[in-house]
């Protein structure tokens, strides 16, 4: 009994501890559900602070640079219908598409004005470009300022120039020449006056310095190689003309015979004798001798 007595008391003591706070309110079920709010309200909180700021340009927007902004005004801008513009280079001065590397090019643009309304042409610029890209910039010259007034049926002429660099040679580039105008009514307009690709070239010129200094050291070296076959030639190979053998003739005419080493006496007497040759007196000695 007293076994099945302490069963029941510990089945019946967690009831009525369960039971006795729900009646005092429910304060832990409002616990609960005030945690279950505050949790909410966290996770709210963090999700708008983790949302980025929106801004009113869209994520496509790109702010355009100087270079695409003129891009695009070229683009856009067009040539007049009542003009009209020739183009010709007067260095070189023959018409080809191959311009000297190093050196000065100058060329001409004409504008004709066809129309009935007035022309300001204002700049003219130019530029080189790759040459498979012409949107690509290699290098752009100055931009000259003209502000030529034009008036209707009359035509201009304008100089321009440029220096092409040493670096640029041996290589194709765009080469293009654009002219900006404007009529009276302030309406702009932009011309291409030239937009081919060219040959940037060296020139070979007649005499240069490194040519000078090569021609120098040949004739150098020429005359260093006579020089030194002559020494060889007089060193080693002894030349020597060769020589007749002299024969002795004797005296054959006797006013080339000296005789002043002989005495006065002896020269006096040798004057009144009759002169002989040695021949002669040998000739008569033989003679002599046989008939004797």
């Amino acid at each position: 009994m007293l076994g099945r007595s302490w069963i029941l008391l510990l089945l019946i003591l967690p009831w009525t501890f369960l039971l006795g706070r729900g009646g005092l309110g429910t304060p832990g079920f409002a616990l609960a559900d005030d945690v279950d709010v505050a949790e909410g309200e966290d996770e709210e909180e963090i999700q708008v602070e983790s949302e980025p700021e929106t801004t009113p340009e869209t994520e496509d927007s790109v702010i355009p640079t100087g270079e695409e902004t003129e891009e695009e005004e070229e683009a856009q801008l067009k040539p007049s219908p009542d003009a009209d513009t020739f183009f010709l280079f007067t260095k070189p001065s023959r018409a080809t598409l191959e311009l000297p590397a190093g050196r000065d090019v100058q060329f001409l643009v004409g504008f004709t004005n066809k129309g009935e309304k007035e022309f300001v042409l204002e700049t003219m610029d130019a530029s080189f470009r790759y040459s498979m890209d012409f949107s690509f910039y290699i290098q752009n010259f100055t931009t000259l300022s003209y502000n030529r007034p034009v008036k209707p049926k009359q035509q201009v002429t304008l100089y321009y120039s440029f220096y092409t660099s040493e670096s640029f040679s041996a290589r194709p580039f765009g080469l293009t020449v654009n002219l900006l105008y404007r009529d009276v009514d302030g309406n702009q307009y932009l011309d291409a006056v030239f937009n081919e690709t060219v040959s940037i070239i060296e020139i070979d010129e007649g005499l240069d310095g490194e040519t000078f200094f090569l021609y120098l050291f040949l004739a150098a070296f020429g005359v260093l190689l006579l020089v030194g076959g002559q020494h060889f030639l007089a060193t080693y190979l002894v030349w020597k003309p060769m020589q007749k053998p002299k024969i002795e003739m004797g005296t054959q005419n006797a006013n080339d015979v000296d005789y002043d080493w002989l005495p006065k006496n002896t020269l006096n007497e040798l004057n009144k004798s009759p002169r002989r040759s040695p021949r002669l007196r040998k000739l008569k000695r033989g003679t002599g001798s046989g008939e004797d």
